[in-house]
């Protein structure tokens, strides 16, 4: 039998667990994906079962247990950061200390996460390991990247102390290199600004990367002068002044308003120009810190190749200026790039211990299986489901559903496309998607409104098949985890009207043959799609294209605002039937809205969703 080791993530936010068999990565899930709780921190308990249930092992099977960070070290940081803001943080170390204490605190996070596995009786309890936090990263962007060695960057918000680090690694050898340390961090910076613009720190970051190409860096250079000592090489220094982190439970207060003009947007209230170009600013300030660190990443190592995680390598703008740079050959950037990839990145790291081997970099491609790591649903479940209910379908082959997805389509129809194993990360990649026709400029503006319920500035990315991917964007790799931005290519471009727009007028301008992806700088999240990834996905991208000369579509997450990406058939039903969505594929079930019976609820479930 595999070698199995278990990762686990929890307690502050995107909780997950992971499952590899000697090395390699099998199972792995959000926690939030189960209890509909969008950035669930809770104890992925159920994530765990799935993973268990997804190799048909219980807990005697598993040689090991890794938990993704040191609570004690984390402790000590806290406390050294209250006594070092004392006494102003009094108020902010009073409220936190009792989550750390006590039988069931977050010190004693080793004896919960025991206790968590024991209660699901799935057998013993398998020896625990506490790995820190960016070893962690680190390992989930190495281990399963498809390079024999590389220079690895972990920049996130903060660990246990380090905020950013550089590993090298060889083989199935990682060595730290260099790090930076909590409270100056480039994630906590982007935070501050995500805060400021009115945004949920910890989720909306996405946002304020969306929003910069609708501003000015007009304050980059104050941002540069005030906020952040950048050296050549990377390295920086934030003004602590400015920042409420250390002494409060908020990001920003009086220093930042004084600077930048005046109070932080109130959350939902209309954006301004004064947010656009604070978005703009910090994220220009953003890619020049992650570019220098790049070069210093490759002087120290003398790789040609960059591995990427924490929660700043989902910044896919700054991404794509590094591979843009070209300072290394290739970039890989680990897909669950958060807090939930720290499960999978603690488990590869007790694999590498127990002699676990990186046999797939022999085939030239990285050992996340596209990312497709989650539930899948078979034809019989999904048949089960729909029949109990009387719900109306047509069951068809693959080629048939692709042909006659893709024929709805063209025709401008919005289709939820729920097919095999579930993504694990952020992002939608072909298996819990909402797509749509990147030609018609209409389609933006309906799948932020009529669809997601969403913010209309919300930028859509696009999948494209992997062979036509040069003819449509400026990408010098392969990007199939939608985490690199690149330049539509001039050839897909139009001359654009209205020069004298601003602002989210910028919206109304059609700026490419495939307007519904193309944000208001020419610039796409772009998702390349293989058949050897994703051949479902691959399939229909095929026949849309034949059908429309077109290898290109909309995609979105298949959810609404302020819910986790759908999980099960009944979750996708229930998204379908709440939204304008068209049509459905459900694996080989096709479902058309018309069809349908009336959809009634008792209670309005806007309501019962938080905004994000």
């Amino acid at each position: 039998m595999s070698d199995l080791i278990l990762g686990v993530s929890a307690f502050y936010h995107d909780s997950a667990a992971a499952l590899v068999a000697d090395g390699v990565p099998v199972a792995a899930a959000q926690e939030e994906r189960f209890t509909r709780r969008r950035h669930d921190p809770s104890f992925p308990s159920r994530a765990v079962a799935y993973c268990l249930d997804e190799q048909g092992v219980s807990l005697d099977d598993i040689s090991a247990v890794a938990y993704y960070e040191d609570p004690r070290l984390k402790f000590r940081r806290l406390l050294a950061t209250f006594a070092g803001a004392a006494p102003t943080g009094f108020t902010s170390f009073r409220d936190t200390l009792p989550a750390w204490l006590g039988r069931s605190g977050k010190l004693r996070t080793d004896a919960t996460v025991r206790a968590e596995l024991a209660a699901l009786g799935r057998g013993r309890v398998p020896e625990l390991s506490v790995r820190r936090h960016h070893e962690s990263h680190a390992v989930s962007a190495f281990f399963p990247s498809p390079y024999e060695s590389a220079a690895v960057l972990c920049i996130d918000g903060v660990g246990e102390w380090a905020t950013t680090t550089l590993w090298h690694g060889r083989g199935t050898d990682l060595r730290p290199v260099s790090e930076l340390r909590f409270p100056h961090s480039l994630g906590l910076l982007y935070s501050a600004f995500t805060y400021f613009c009115g945004f949920k720190v910890d989720s909306g970051e996405y946002k304020l990367m969306g929003l910069a190409p609708y501003g000015k860096p007009r304050y980059a250079r104050l941002i540069r002068e005030e906020l952040i000592d950048l050296k050549p090489d990377g390295s920086f220094r934030l003004n602590m002044r400015y920042f409420e982190y250390l002494r409060g439970q908020v990001m920003t207060g009086r220093g930042f308003e004084k600077l930048f003009g005046g109070p932080r947007r109130t959350s939902e209230s209309p954006l301004t120009e004064r947010e656009f170009d604070l978005a703009s600013s910090v994220q220009a300030v953003t890619e020049e810190a992650v570019l220098r660190l790049a070069r210093t990443a490759r002087e120290r190592t003398g790789e040609s190749r960059l591995c990427m995680a924490g929660g700043v390598a989902l910044n896919c703008v700054a991404n794509g200026k590094v591979i843009d740079a070209g300072i290394f050959d290739e970039v890989w950037v680990q897909p669950a790039a958060g807090d939930a990839g720290g499960a999978l990145g603690a488990a590869q790291a007790v694999a590498a211990e127990r002699g676990a081997r990186r046999d797939h970099v022999r085939t030239g491609h990285d050992a996340m299986s596209g990312s497709l790591l989650g539930p899948a649903y078979g034809d019989d479940e999904i048949a089960a489901y729909l029949d109990a209910r009387s719900i109306p379908y047509r069951r068809l082959d693959g080629d048939t559903l692709a042909a006659q997805v893709a024929d709805g389509l063209a025709r401008g129809k919005i289709v939820g496309w729920f097919q095999g194993r579930m993504e694990f990360g952020p992002r939608a990649l072909g298996a819990r998607s909402i797509i749509g026709d990147p030609r018609n400029p209409d389609m933006q503006s309906a799948m932020n409104l009529k669809i997601k319920f969403r913010e209309s500035f919300r930028p859509f990315a696009p999948a494209v098949l992997a062979e036509d991917a040069k003819d449509y964007f400026d990408l010098p790799q392969e990007s199939p985890y939608m985490l690199v931005v690149s330049q539509v290519a001039a050839a897909q471009r139009l001359e654009a009207q209205g020069g004298g727009a601003s602002g989210l007028d910028l919206l109304k301008v059609r700026r490419s043959t495939i307007p519904a992806v193309t944000h208001v700088d020419h610039s796409a999240r772009v998702q390349t799609v293989t058949d050897r990834e994703n051949p479902a996905y691959h399939r229909l991208l095929t026949a849309f294209k034949s059908l429309t000369g077109c290898p290109v579509l909309v995609n979105t997450s298949f959810n609404v605002r302020g819910e986790p990406i759908v999980n099960s058939p009944q979750e996708a039903y229930t998204c379908f039937m709440r939204t304008d969505i068209d049509m459905l594929a459900l694996g080989n079930f096709l479902l058309e809205k018309g069809d349908q019976p009336v959809w009634a609820e008792e209670s309005d479930w806007r309501d019962e969703i938080p905004l994000d």
